[in-house]
């Protein structure tokens, strides 16, 4: 145990600040566990600041609460000269104390002169996002762990235009929470007059789902005998979706063991749509039923997992790419036949996303920009464009993570304007005959097939951290430069946004975009692969990408890349 974990360790086993019953979890913690809570201070990654609930310095919890909610606040009334009228929309997610969380925000804000916006209960976070932009506040706030499992809590904040805090500005945030004294002895600077807090009625509601209502494109197809299951896994996305589906006229059938927001997520092995066992009981329900689609939401709302029903009646799981691939081509293709697609259109996705997207875009006459891992890019991206008043019409973002947004009312992935998109394209080609493992294997025909997968490992404490470090250094100071028999023809670093041809040896600049803990080696049949440690939990992430002439020529070449690229470097997997 290093001194700066033992000194944290003892700073919290001996203040009167800190609760008894904590103390006495601190007292019964292995030096494994106390290393983990106190190597380091939580940190914002890519999805804000997000964490194991408990007592620590690398953990969720009130001090830790404070602490940043007195920074947010001190950073809205520097930038901002109404920001205590302008004030702060808070929501939250259905985890062990995200109403606490909440409450202690808003109280905090309040103390500092700020108002307060929150909801009468818990809302998912494109409704957050809606809710900045509506009450037109100076900022947001969501307490939310997103698919991360139960043990977990997390922390976003959010600018005036209902997007994450982008790292130019964030960085001016961290810079003061950084200036304040530690989390426990941090003090409130009351001002003379205290905000108030206000509380949504259901108008916000009602206008963030008419919104949605009207991303349709094909509103009246007739939509009988044609089934699906919905679960929101025990999240804050229930009340929304079934309200969507009502309005809309589809025959949904939800998940009754998954319907009610529970913290220890009881009805599901896993809340997360990334994981095929979150599946389990959806598929279950449609077998009883013979529904043609699954849908899920992740707990709070902005990501969406599918499965169809496919030729053999058996229920497939489509990845964050493969679902997002039909989208794409489902939404453009409606448009040009509407005489309604823009002469100047844009999607915009990630740099770990698949390049099928972009050859689908591209060939109906539309742009692609690609950025880091991080919603919030595609955020700013949009409201960039709208101040400067000539760029591209946006038409479709999404990550590979299982996250997208339609229509930019909201400035995050929304999870419900997903959900009703993609029932009406499973809907639209139903009415062809065809499930959406079809039109994914069709879209192969024309593009290429692309096969893309997502390796993870975990990395805890501050021996994982280092590890971790040291992959990305091995990575950026020793590329490969075959692999599998592939040679690789660009080597794209993010951390200094240079990308190079190393087999002409030229190089460029990877422009537009800030640095990033990236690296993406791109071989010379299209196929791909990038590394990154993930900025919410302590695992590195290892995406590839393999294509082919046809479903048979990929194999399981991913998992062979990815195996060699371990072997490469004598990584653990």
């Amino acid at each position: 145990m290093d001194n700066i974990t033992l000194n944290n360790y003892n700073r919290w086993l001996n203040s009167v600040n800190v609760s008894e019953e904590d103390k006495e979890t601190l007292k019964s913690m292995s030096q494994k566990e106390i290393d983990d809570a106190f190597f380091k201070d939580i940190e914002f990654g890519t999805g804000g600041m997000r964490g194991i609930l408990g007592p620590g310095t690398n953990r969720m919890n009130n001090h830790i609460i404070k602490r940043v909610t007195i920074g947010f606040g001190l950073y809205l009334l520097e930038k901002y000269p109404e920001a205590k009228t302008m004030g702060v929309a808070i929501s939250h997610d259905n985890r062990h104390y995200s109403r606490e969380f909440t409450l202690l925000s808003s109280n905090i804000l309040n103390q500092m002169g700020i108002n307060t916006y929150i909801f009468d209960s818990l809302r998912p976070t494109p409704e957050l996002s809606f809710a900045v932009r509506y009450q037109k506040c100076c900022g947001g706030i969501m307490i939310t762990a997103s698919h991360n499992p139960k043990e977990y809590n997390g922390y976003k904040v959010y600018d005036e235009t209902g997007c994450q805090l982008v790292p130019d500005l964030a960085k001016r945030l961290i810079e003061i929470i950084n200036s304040l004294p530690n989390e426990l002895e941090v003090n409130v600077p009351v001002d003379k007059i205290s905000g108030k807090t206000y509380v949504f009625d259901n108008k916000i509601d009602d206008d963030y789902v008419k919104l949605v209502e009207k991303i349709q494109l094909n509103p009246q197809m007739e939509k009988t005998n044609f089934k699906i299951v919905y679960t929101p896994n025990h999240g804050t996305s229930y009340v929304n979706a079934m309200r969507v589906f009502k309005d809309c006229g589809y025959d949904v059938h939800p998940v009754l063991s998954q319907c009610m927001p529970d913290p220890d997520f009881k009805g599901t092995l896993s809340p997360n749509p990334e994981e095929a066992k979150s599946f389990i009981e959806p598929i279950k329900l449609a077998k009883e039923i013979d529904a043609d689609l699954i849908c899920m939401t992740d707990p709070d709302g902005d990501r969406v997992g599918l499965a169809c029903k496919n030729k053999d009646g058996e229920y497939t799981l489509l990845t964050g790419n493969e679902s997002a691939a039909i989208l794409i081509d489902y939404i453009l293709s409606q448009r040009k036949e509407r005489n309604d697609l823009p002469l100047k259109g844009a999607i915009y996705n990630t740099v770990v996303t698949s390049s099928l997207g972009k050859k689908i875009a591209a060939s109906y006459g539309v742009s692609t920009e690609s950025f880091l891992t991080g919603f919030k890019y595609i955020g700013e991206r949009i409201h960039h464009y709208e101040k400067e008043g000539n760029g591209p019409t946006f038409l479709f973002g999404y990550e590979e993570s299982y996250g997208c947004l339609i229509a930019p009312f909201v400035r995050d992935k929304d999870g419900i304007q997903a959900i009703l998109m993609y029932c009406e394209m499973a809907l639209y080609y139903h009415k062809q005959g065809k499930n959406l493992v079809d039109v994914y294997n069709e879209l192969g025909d024309r593009y290429g097939y692309h096969q893309a997968k997502l390796f993870n490992i975990y990395f805890k404490g501050s021996d994982g951290a280092l590890m971790m470090q040291n992959i990305m250094k091995e990575l950026e100071e020793h590329p490969f430069t075959k692999l599998c028999g592939n040679d690789v023809e660009y080597i794209e670093n993010y951390f200094k946004l240079e990308g190079k041809n190393i087999i002409t040896n030229e190089t460029y600049k990877l422009i537009n975009m800030p640095t990033g803990d990236l690296i993406k080696f791109i071989f010379k049949d299209g196929s791909s692969i990038c590394v990154r440690p993930s900025g919410t939990e302590p695992k590195c992430k290892f995406y590839t990408e393999v294509i082919g002439k046809n479903k048979e020529e990929l194999g399981n070449k991913n998992e062979e890349y990815y195996h060699a690229l371990l072997d490469y470097y004598h990584i653990k997997g």
